[in-house]
């Protein structure tokens, strides 16, 4: 297991590092600050507070850590969350601004949700041989972006083409000024910061992948530059938002990706950690 965990522990007030980094070095998954009430760790089914309550300084104090103000740091927080140095992600809720229907930013935030990216080499193990395109889902919290690092990182070390990540949050390969922060195998190419839309679009053209893999298909301007991919042969690695196939096939916006058998397999995810593989069946 890969983490980097000391800059997970930089986002966060003094007074709670200590006590992050006792509790929660090798378990920790989630640490809830809300404004007023005690810092909350999440490990599995396991729930440790702190006597001491969250400030608005502490809640600004992570926000600042987090993006540099960095102005797309900035600009992501409109959508609500920051992703960090290390691929570490705060979520955010407040109060927001809106401007023309569009919210525009977060005004006051007073809860955030600090998760921590960590990376599992051979969680993927038991598919190292599927070959075709895969998606992953499952609900929040069911490792779907964790289990999609490693079954890149096995299609990588399979030497069978190349593998083009486009990494939109930062989150599945975080980089540092040597590179990738988690291993991406031998044969991976890692756009990050830019919209799956036009990074699907950039590798395809400049990089000629075999493969192409996206975190989190959110927007129907994800799916067609899917369904773009795969009518150019390329093979693709993906996740979605749903609890289970049946889930997934009443949500519309992911109507258009069975309809156009762009998948050829499916991983469902729970949040105890564990998953099965199904064909995907496709709808009419």
């Amino acid at each position: 297991m890969n983490c980097a965990w000391d800059a997970y522990l930089n986002l966060l007030p003094p007074w709670i590092r200590s006590f992050v980094d006792q509790y929660g070095r090798t378990t920790l998954q989630e640490l809830r600050l809300r404004n007023g009430s005690p810092p909350q760790l999440i490990m599995g089914t396991r729930f440790v507070s702190m006597d001491r309550p969250v400030t608005t300084e502490d809640i600004s104090y992570c926000i600042n850590a987090a993006s540099q103000y960095s102005p797309w740091s900035a600009a992501t927080s409109s959508q609500g969350y920051i992703t960090a140095a290390g691929g570490h992600r705060i979520g955010i809720c407040g109060l927001v601004t809106v401007r023309d229907g569009t919210i525009t930013g977060i005004s006051q935030p007073h809860y955030l949700c600090l998760r921590v990216a960590r990376d599992f080499c051979g969680i993927a193990d038991r598919v190292f041989n599927l070959n075709g395109s895969v998606l992953l889902i499952g609900p929040p919290g069911s490792g779907k972006t964790t289990f999609l690092r490693d079954l890149i990182r096995q299609r990588s070390y399979k030497k069978q083409g190349s593998v083009a990540v486009v990494d939109e949050r930062g989150e599945l390969f975080p980089i540092h000024k040597c590179g990738s922060i988690f291993d991406a195998g031998p044969c991976t190419d890692i756009l990050t910061g830019c919209s799956k839309e036009s990074g699907i679009e950039m590798v395809l053209r400049t990089m000629g992948p075999s493969t192409i893999a996206v975190d989190e298909i959110t927007a129907p301007a994800d799916c067609r530059a899917l369904i773009y991919a795969g009518r150019c042969g390329v093979q693709l690695l993906a996740t979605a938002h749903a609890y289970n196939v049946d889930d997934l096939f009443c949500r519309p916006i992911y109507k258009v990706l069975t309809e156009k058998k762009l998948f050829d397999h499916i991983i469902v995810l729970q949040t105890d950690k564990s998953w099965r593989l199904e064909r995907m069946r496709f709808v009419q």
